[in-house]
């Protein structure tokens, strides 16, 4: 497993550009319906698919979109969850995510709310699929059999084969611990798009831990592999951002990556992976910055962290047809509190080709979404 402990000082001085700038534009667009916490996904036929919060944070309901190549407004929206209320927005990281699978087909999971009794060892881990016909949402449901305890969100992938996977992390039954050294990465996997379900599995070592309130990222590649990037907690002072690989569905998983940081406190922190036309990408959070790296699927070998200097949470790393890259990040955002919005543009290298820009209006429990467009430009919503 490869480990940063430092982010290079050649990548400390990025507010320059060292290129002249790329073709590709942003936009800057709000979420639809006055929502919170977008996120986007863009299918292989160029349709644009968006979820997003609405009601009150501490218990909401999630609401879906799409747009297609060369519409300019997104459809009218699809409630997805089927049981009122059933999100939450509290803690940016608790909320829910998207992934496109098979044909198309639209896969959501997100922490579903504690119960009053029992309290969050009782709490749901919430999925659901558009039917068929593309309708409507199927009734959520479930699928924690074993592994109660969420706290920082979960996540969901899913690929063209038809398999989606759920994770999240939980206490470990087995490990004999009750603090997050105690704590793990578990899997549910569905091999038939998503109507059924596997009970879940352990995922992660065991010595890795989790940290408990961040939030984690499942993704699943074009050649099989799947990919878990989350926060540990060993010793309860490690806590690293640490990336997993699958070569083989999501059976079994491997340690690729780790970017140490010894913090005695969890940062609620949110992780992100994309593919691009270059590999896998990943984007964290450690030291109070941001930072995104590519990784190659067929040997699971890391680039070095590429990190603006600039106080920064909630990454996005996304790249378009010609490998140009957008980093997006929230900057002020923290407990009960929104900020700003900011970007910067980079080369297929990895070499900044712009200043970071900033915009202010990002709200409470908020964070940015983005995609690229056919044409190459950026759509950054906020």
């Amino acid at each position: 497993m490869k480990h940063s402990h430092a982010f290079l000082p050649i990548l400390l001085g990025l507010l320059a550009p060292t290129s002249p700038s790329l073709g590709a534009r942003v936009t800057l667009t709000r979420t639809p319906d006055g929502g919170i916490q977008p996120q986007a996904a863009i299918d292989s036929r160029g349709v644009v698919h968006l979820i997003y919060f609405k009601g009150d944070p501490s218990g909401g309901d999630i609401f879906y979109v799409h747009k297609r190549p060369g519409e300019t407004e997104f459809s009218k929206s699809i409630k997805v969850n089927s049981h009122p209320r059933s999100a939450m927005a509290i803690g940016t990281i608790r909320g829910a995510h998207l992934a496109i699978g098979r044909n198309g087909r639209v896969h959501v999971a997100w922490n579903g709310n504690a119960p009053e009794k029992g309290g969050y060892l009782e709490a749901p881990m919430l999925y659901t699929r558009l039917n068929d016909a593309g309708t409507a949402f199927e009734p959520d449901r479930n699928v924690i059999t074993f592994a109660k305890g969420l706290d920082g969100g979960g996540s969901v992938a899913a690929d063209n084969d038809g398999n989606v996977f759920v994770m999240w992390h939980a206490p470990n039954p087995s490990s004999g611990k009750e603090d997050e050294t105690g704590r793990a990465v578990f899997i549910a996997r569905s091999t038939d798009d998503g109507k059924s379900f596997t009970a879940e599995k352990l995922v992660s070592p065991q010595s890795t831990g989790a940290c408990g309130c961040c939030g984690m990222k499942a993704f699943a590649g074009n050649q099989g592999e799947v990919f878990a990037l989350y926060r540990g907690a060993s010793e309860m002072v490690n806590r690293s951002e640490i990336l997993l690989l699958s070569r083989d569905h999501g059976s079994s998983f491997t340690p690729v990556y780790e970017h140490p940081w010894k913090i005695s406190t969890c940062p609620m922190s949110s992780a992100f992976l994309s593919q691009s036309t270059t590999g896998i990408f990943a984007a964290g959070e450690t030291h109070e910055r941001v930072f995104f790296l590519r990784i190659d699927p067929k040997t699971g070998k890391t680039s070095d962290p590429v990190s603006p200097e600039t106080k920064a949470k909630h990454p996005i790393v996304i790249a378009n047809k010609t490998g140009e890259i957008l980093f997006t990040w929230t900057e002020g955002t923290a407990w009960e509190k929104g900020g700003n919005i900011a970007w910067q543009l980079y080369d297929k290298n990895a070499n900044p080709v712009s200043k970071i820009s900033r915009c202010e209006g990002v709200p409470v429990w908020s964070l940015v979404a983005a995609y690229a467009e056919p044409s190459g430009d950026f759509v950054v919503v906020y």
